[in-house]
């Protein structure tokens, strides 16, 4: 399937990237008659050596194949770093792709065994931050990592999620920029558009940071969070890539009380899941009721 015509993914790209560049990260005076906050079209072409013409083709879309030379000569100038330089070059890319088909991600066994075994929460993650499987403590970590939750639809549609992150603004803009660079310019992926359309139409905050363009690889990170039963944690979060999934693990800081606290929640988590246990065993739950025939 060939990239639909209206799409100008370089431009959207080029123009997101130039509104975050000030003139003084270039050397530039910033002047008192400025009507953008980042760089103007002309001083772009000029820094990278291109013709404003050619550099306002681009932008609109009337060029989408500028050669490998001119968009690292425009990274340079954008300041990207270089995952985004290469998010960059893909965009300039244009051999036709294949049609992405729905497909529905599977967690091997053995990786079902490894959460179990497991002491602190973790959870394996799909391509678009679907919780596929999660361990008992990872669930009383928060409920929100249970299998069937989004991420990004926690992380920025629920107030409960708002409440348990600390830094809830850092943690949207690091995993917008991840889902990012996890799609690219994927047009084919049908899960990722309309994912893509549901949060910009439900939450201000994905339009701003998805219209930032900004992309980060997975990588680990910490994170303070706030849990209504145990209170304040300090975590560090791992995301290790394991067979096209993302196994996402929590574990503690040494120093300070985050340690007992997960202990807490672990005890809590066993005790939950030992309700319908005895000896090992698993006991079935009370009869549910029969629901009456229809005619």
């Amino acid at each position: 399937m060939e990239r639909p015509p209206a799409a100008n993914r370089l431009g959207e790209y080029l123009i997101a990237r130039r509104g975050l560049v000030t003139p003084e990260r270039v050397g530039l005076p910033s002047g008192p008659n400025r009507r953008v906050p980042g760089l103007r079209r002309e001083e772009v072409a000029l820094l990278a050596g291109i013709s404003l013409d050619y550099y306002m083709r681009l932008e609109r879309g009337r060029d989408d194949h500028p050669s490998p030379q001119v968009l690292e000569s425009l990274a340079g100038v954008l300041q990207l770093d270089d995952v985004e330089k290469e998010y960059l070059l893909g965009l300039g890319d244009h051999r036709p792709r294949a049609r992405r088909n729905r497909t529905v991600e599977r967690v091997p066994a053995r990786l079902h065994q490894l959460l179990a075994t497991l002491e602190v929460p973790a959870f394996i993650e799909g391509r678009h931050f679907d919780v596929l499987a999660s361990n008992a403590i990872a669930r009383a970590f928060s409920p929100r990592l249970a299998p069937g939750h989004n991420r990004l639809r926690s992380l920025l549609l629920d107030p409960e999620e708002r409440a348990f992150q600390s830094e809830w603004e850092r943690a949207t803009a690091d995993a917008v920029a991840s889902f990012r660079h996890l799609v690219g310019d994927d047009v084919t992926d049908v899960r990722a558009i309309e994912l893509v359309g549901e949060l910009s139409l439900a939450s201000a905050r994905f339009r701003t940071l998805w219209a930032r363009q900004d992309v980060r690889e997975l990588s680990g990170n910490s994170a303070v969070v706030h849990h209504p039963s145990v209170g304040t944690m300090r975590m560090h979060r791992e995301k290790l890539p394991v067979d096209g999934l993302v196994l996402v693990v929590y574990h503690p800081e040494v120093d300070g009380d985050s340690a007992e606290k997960l202990r807490l929640l672990a005890s809590l988590a066993a005790g939950r899941d030992g309700d319908h246990r005895t000896n090992g065993r698993r006991v079935a739950g009370p009869p549910r009721a029969s629901r009456p025939s229809r005619s």
